[in-house]
């Protein structure tokens, strides 16, 4: 299997403007995550997709695949796709890691590798178990809950499934609860399609992509991680993170 990773990164971020192009210990944000996903040998190529020309310049300075794409792509998924269609690679699976995972693991990349080379699966993303309640009930943190074929049925910013007899405090004695990891793998026909439909009514509700493919019936399947990778959304995100390097 041919496996090809595309890096959205814009440099208009609304909470962290030029994120990408942040010093970490001594290298750029973009830079880390192209060197963690370097690290999967299972992927065969890798390319930075980016609307600004200053992260064009700087990640062909460091030897890696830069596509210029349409700065109002509404979403990286969107411009993973333009990238492709504007590059010389046919590929068999396409990963999309955001730019701003500089803490994305290998063995991450490997269990969404396995997971969409089985010839149903078209779009596989990833979970991890939530263990505390801070994340629990994290609006930022999206959950996930998946049938038993781990295939998603919903993913929401709430805690779900509610409890309606119980204390919130216990709710994860009682299940085991999903934080979505947004590393997607996709086959390249079926990232056309879901980049051809409109948005939807939960995708809007929610503020999260995938709702809009599950709701036109799509099946996302779902690897389980142990791995947590972090990432950055502001200036603080960074200085708590830096622990990790």
């Amino acid at each position: 299997m041919k496996v090809l990773a595309i890096i959205p990164a814009r440099y208009a971020s609304t909470r962290f403007p030029g994120k990408p192009l942040v010093d970490i210990a001594g290298k750029s944000m973009i830079r880390r995550v192209v060197e963690r996903v370097q690290q999967c040998s299972a992927i065969s190529h890798v390319a930075v997709a980016t609307d600004d020309e200053r992260i064009f310049s700087h990640v062909q300075d460091f030897g890696t695949a830069a596509i210029m794409t349409h700065p109002d792509h509404p979403s990286g998924t969107d411009r993973c796709l333009e990238a492709y269609r504007k590059m010389d690679v046919t590929a068999d699976c396409i990963i999309n890691v955001q730019g701003d995972e500089p803490f994305v693991d290998f063995a991450q990349l490997d269990s969404l590798i396995q997971l969409i080379s089985q010839p149903e699966v078209s779009i596989a993303t990833l979970a991890k178990k939530i263990n505390d309640l801070s994340t629990l009930f994290d609006p930022s943190k999206v959950k996930v809950v998946m049938n038993a074929r781990r295939e998603a049925l919903y993913f929401s910013r709430q805690a779900i499934p509610f409890y309606r007899n119980e204390e919130a405090a216990n709710w994860h004695m009682l299940h085991t609860y999903y934080k979505h990891l947004g590393l997607y793998a996709f086959k390249p026909d079926k990232l056309e399609e879901i980049c051809s439909l409109t948005p939807s009514s939960l995708e809007k509700a929610e503020s999260l992509e995938q709702l809009r493919w599950l709701e036109n019936g799509n099946a996302i399947h779902i690897a389980i991680t142990e791995i947590e990778s972090p990432s950055i959304d502001t200036p603080e995100d960074l200085e708590q993170l830096k622990k990790f390097l």
